[in-house]
């Protein structure tokens, strides 16, 4: 039982379902082998959280990847059709629940091209993975964010290493699989102060997020997708740095701000954003990888697993926010419900 009113308990299979992720490596080595002969570029497609999803993976492929990689919007790729796409590109598309109509065309219009399509979704039955060479799928209708983080992360990963790429491959095997045991644990220890900020920002008429790096899409994600999209409330994420290049100007002593603070090398873009801010406002408030145990991953690779943290926690903390202002992460306006 949780000691906060009207909180919906963890999700209780979150552990299971993760570590379902995490058993897949075998099977992704092998496509990734398959994928990598001749590979020429890597493009991740998505919409809105599956976008998101992709922000880790993009990051540690333009800091180490001898291919382009190319991360968009899946109406943006479809209307743009990159003229780099065709035999030899990899295309990772992902949608949780699969009918993501923009996705599956980039799906369709990606293998027309000649390119290799690799799916992320919940289960083989959905539409999207119709349309794919070959998927991934992790069997929840609830949208946990790791398993499917897991999973293209550790595809990434693989392609990676088929390409003679130099990381350390075994600490970052070791790093994915500890997630399942880590991050239960993370979320236990995150309550009381993700409830703190939830009660302090639920009143808020606006909050500003921000965010860098690999942890771009779980800022990016609580403002548009829960805090937007779920709540009704006003939010605008910035990149933290570019933040500091003219939207800072609006801070004032009452200014709602979240900062989320990874451990990669983006980690002072965050600390400057963060000193500014100790200045000039009292309603900042940070959610920090450092604080949290996960035991099993090795030190070094906190920074590499602390985005897929970053996206769990920010989950969480949208259910806490449901607790507070009592409105259900699954009431939309729109969404679902018109033509649009």
């Amino acid at each position: 039982m949780t000691p906060y009113p009207n909180l919906v308990p963890p999700d209780v299979d979150f552990r299971c379902v993760t570590e379902a992720a995490v058993v897949q490596r075998e099977r992704i080595g092998r496509v990734a082998k398959a994928a990598a002969g001749g590979m020429r570029n890597l493009f991740l497609v998505g919409c809105g959280g599956s976008l998101n999803d992709f922000s880790a993976a993009s990051y540690q492929c333009d800091r180490s990847a001898r291919f382009p990689t190319f991360c968009l919007n899946s109406e943006e790729f479809n209307r743009r059709r990159p003229a780099l796409l065709g035999s030899g590109s990899v295309v990772l598309v992902a949608s949780h629940n699969g009918t993501t109509g923009e996705t599956i065309e980039a799906a369709r219009w990606s293998r027309s091209a000649g390119a290799r399509v690799i799916g992320f979704t919940k289960d083989e039955t959905t539409k999207l993975a119709a349309e794919c060479d070959e998927v991934f799928t992790y069997h929840s209708d609830r949208t946990i964010l790791a398993p499917k983080q897991v999973l293209i992360g550790m595809m990434v990963m693989a392609l990676l290493s088929e390409v003679g790429t130099k990381l350390d491959f075994a600490a970052l095997e070791q790093a994915f699989a500890a997630v399942p045991a880590a991050f239960e644990q993370a979320l236990k220890e995150a309550e009381a102060s993700l409830h703190e900020i939830a009660l302090a920002f639920a009143a808020e008429p606006l909050t500003y997020v921000l965010s860098a790096g690999p942890n771009q899409g779980a800022g990016y994600g609580f403002a548009m997708c829960y805090l937007m999209e779920m709540q009704w409330k006003n939010a605008a994420w910035f990149n933290a740095n570019e933040f500091l290049h003219g939207a800072f100007e609006v801070v004032q002593s009452d200014t709602a701000l979240l900062l989320f603070k990874g451990e990669d090398e983006t980690r002072r873009v965050i600390d400057r954003v963060e000193a500014f801010l100790s200045k000039n406002t009292q309603r900042c408030r940070i959610i920090d990888s450092k604080d949290y145990s996960l035991p099993g991953v090795p030190a070094s690779m906190r920074g590499d697993i602390s985005p897929l943290l970053l996206s769990t926690l920010s989950k969480r903390l949208a259910e806490h926010y449901q607790a507070v202002t009592g409105h259900s992460l699954k009431d939309r306006r729109y969404m679902f419900k018109t033509t649009y």
